[in-house]
């Protein structure tokens, strides 16, 4: 056996690596939101516009990346990517205004482009469908420990050496994985596949027109696509801001609210991934739209969990965590039933394309809006509650209001979110072959 013909095991645990390391950098900024801003002067709304930097071309470019993924060596597109986006993260340090740090963290979006559309191309090659609700979660670990280990470590860093030098560290690891990727054997497309999907058959050579459009005329990718907008919304949301929220309302240090955002926001991943995974997969068994179906349910409690967790009082950390955890940790299993239901309802030969499109609308719709939308509703709300007290001057405390009524835009998202799965759940017993 030689270093290119390695197992499936070993293939999802690389591929976990990268997708981890993916998540990693991103999350950097989220715990840096304070001392950035105090260094700058910035209002929250520039805050928004820095946590959507990078997905604003990341959702653009992520769409070439997607028909590249179906036509060239994924594992060489993975690679290339990986280095990108781990000397562009170390750029992001050496920034020196609001200008440069948007230019770099938009530029890092370029790399972490080819991640997704690859990655999930290359899983659905190396499992079956039985077997692909699980693997797909073992993959998107890499979002909730990326996540957890990126806020954790950048917090805790940027305590003891300043902002900057976390970004400075993370480009190491980025670099050497870069060339472990290479050693990935590259599968057959479509070799996986033991019977047609009981969704959409796959695509006969003869069917020509847009690739894209051919992913579009799946009813169900329609409606997935729009789901994964509302949950980047979220997601991208809370991760820009939750640092900030529990420093200002509830006057923790950087330290210790980077800790309980990297738990909240990331380690629920862990359960709500590798029981939704399985879940995912008995409930593919029970129906066709079972993993659809699952989600929609997972979104349906999360949204009062989110919604009473900021109705704690302030100082009432351990009680905003725990519900704040829940509600997170049920929008997990998201991942596990609507990453596996596109693998499922597209035919091999444009699985890259489908994924691609899919994050164009999570990102540029969701991602990119969620940040900004929730600061300028910061700002509005600050802005409100400083006129209603008759003062004439912006403070910490009218930023802190502000803040936190904005942050309720989180829970009627995911109710919305629900509505959007349930109707994609609908349509599936409808789809034809493309």
């Amino acid at each position: 056996m030689t270093l290119r013909k390695h197992s499936p095991a070993f293939a999802l645990t690389l591929l976990f690596a990268v997708n981890f390391l993916n998540f990693f950098d991103r999350n950097l900024y989220g715990a840096l939101v304070e001392p950035i801003r105090h260094e700058w002067s910035l209002s929250d709304a520039q805050v928004g516009w820095l946590g959507t930097a990078f997905t604003l071309l990341y959702a653009v470019v992520g769409v070439p990346f997607g028909r590249l993924a179906d036509r060239w060596r994924r594992t060489w597109i993975l690679s290339l990517g990986l280095a990108a986006w781990s000397l562009l993260t170390a750029a992001s340090g050496l920034a020196w205004n609001f200008f440069s740090f948007f230019v770099t963290r938009l530029s890092v979006g370029i790399g972490e482009a080819s991640c997704a559309p690859a990655a999930n191309s290359l899983l659905a090659d190396y499992f079956p469908a039985r077997r692909r609700g699980l693997a797909v979660s073992i993959f998107m670990l890499g979002l909730p420990l990326g996540l957890f280990t990126g806020t954790f470590f950048s917090g805790h860093i940027a305590a003891s050496y300043g902002w900057r030098a976390p970004f400075f560290i993370a480009c190491v690891p980025g670099l050497l994985l870069a060339g472990f990727v290479l050693l990935l054997a590259e599968p057959r497309r479509g070799s996986a596949e033991s019977a047609p999907s009981p969704v959409v058959a796959p695509a006969p050579a003869a069917i020509s027109g847009s690739p894209y459009l051919r992913v579009l005329r799946i009813p169900a990718m329609r409606w997935i696509v729009l789901s994964g907008a509302l949950l980047n919304f979220n997601s991208y949301a809370l991760a820009t801001f939750l640092p900030a929220f529990l420093m200002r309302y509830h006057g923790l240090p950087i330290a210790r609210a980077a800790a309980i955002t990297a738990v909240v926001l990331g380690l629920t991943g862990l359960p709500g991934l590798l029981l939704g995974g399985w879940i995912s997969d008995v409930a593919h068994r029970w129906r066709t739209s079972g993993r659809l179906l699952l989600a929609a349910a997972a979104l349906l409690l999360c949204a009062p969990l989110i919604y009473l967790s900021l109705l704690s009082p302030a100082g009432s950390v351990t009680l905003f965590a725990v519900l704040m955890a829940a509600g997170f940790l049920l929008s997990y299993i998201y991942y596990s039933g609507v990453y596996t239901a596109i693998q499922d309802i597209v035919p091999a030969d444009l699985r890259g394309t489908a994924v691609a499109l899919y994050f164009f609308g999570m990102y540029l719709l969701g991602g990119s809006f969620g940040p900004v939308v929730t600061g300028r509703l910061s700002d509005f709300f600050a802005h409100r509650a400083m006129n209603a007290a008759g003062a004439s001057a912006m403070t910490d405390s009218f930023r802190t209001a502000g803040l936190h009524s904005a942050l309720f835009v989180i829970p009627l998202s995911a109710l919305a979110l629900a509505a959007v799965l349930l109707a994609a759940a609908r349509s599936l017993p409808s789809d034809k072959p493309i």
